[in-house]
């Protein structure tokens, strides 16, 4: 029997198999119950609260990123969706299998056409902790993105390792992309629908905006550190 990914993520019941020790938040791994299927649970109960985040909204702008890449045809994020778990509401991702013999340090700072568009991603959702290790290679060769939690914030707050193409032009279908999405603002607020704030979504298409405005890829800002830390 053919298994619906989506649908089961979406429904089928979660049994915790451990913990990712590293995380700052509660980061549980689990399996679909009746399944083979991996993901990842972060339960809203266990998220850390933040000064500049208001408490509570980690998950959901977790599932408004992977939105957004399904919006604009990025496809960069797994599937993430918020559901009831063994600890309450949370967010509920796609395990994604990594290619662990891949370079990922090498590869990061390398000028890569997929490194390119997490990087315009990123800007676009005003990603504050892209660092190396949220970088998910498979053996297919497909390169994914975790961790998005500290997104969408309404003050610059861009922090990545990618910063290779830091003032480059956009190319047509960048641009192209870009205006679909001030085109059809209104469906992608509608899709988000109360993950993010009034304010959040408006801030994003003024943000979106002002990439057009520029025609490049942003600089850092001078007012918030370039980098996460660690940066791995």
């Amino acid at each position: 029997m053919v298994i619906d990914v989506k649908e089961a993520i979406t429904r089928k019941p979660i049994e915790i198999l451990g913990r990712l020790v590293d995380a700052s938040n509660a980061t549980l791994f689990g399996i679909l119950e009746e399944t083979e299927i991996n993901v990842i649970y972060k339960p809203i109960s266990g998220e850390r609260p933040l000064w500049d985040f208001e408490e509570g909204s980690l998950a959901g702008r977790e599932v408004a990123a992977y939105l957004t890449s399904e919006f604009m045809n990025f496809n960069l994020v797994p599937f993430t969706t918020l559901r009831e778990g063994p600890f309450g509401l949370g967010m509920v991702q796609h395990w994604i299998e990594v290619d662990e013999s891949f370079e990922i340090i090498e590869f990061s700072q390398s000028s890569d056409e997929r490194l390119r568009s997490m990087a315009l991603f990123d800007a676009i959702i005003n990603n504050t902790d892209r660092k190396i290790g949220h970088l998910l290679p498979t053996k297919d060769g497909e390169i994914f993105g975790c961790d998005h939690g500290v997104t969408f914030h309404v003050e610059d707050k861009l922090r990545t390792v990618l910063w290779q193409w830091r003032g480059h032009t956009f190319n047509a279908q960048e641009s192209a992309r870009l205006q679909r999405f001030v085109d059809e603002f209104e469906n992608w607020s509608d899709l988000i629908a109360e993950l993010l704030t009034d304010e959040e979504k408006e801030i994003t298409r003024q943000r979106v905006l002002g990439l057009l405005d520029s025609g490049k890829f942003p600089f850092p800002s001078e007012d918030w550190p370039a980098i996460p830390w660690p940066p791995v």
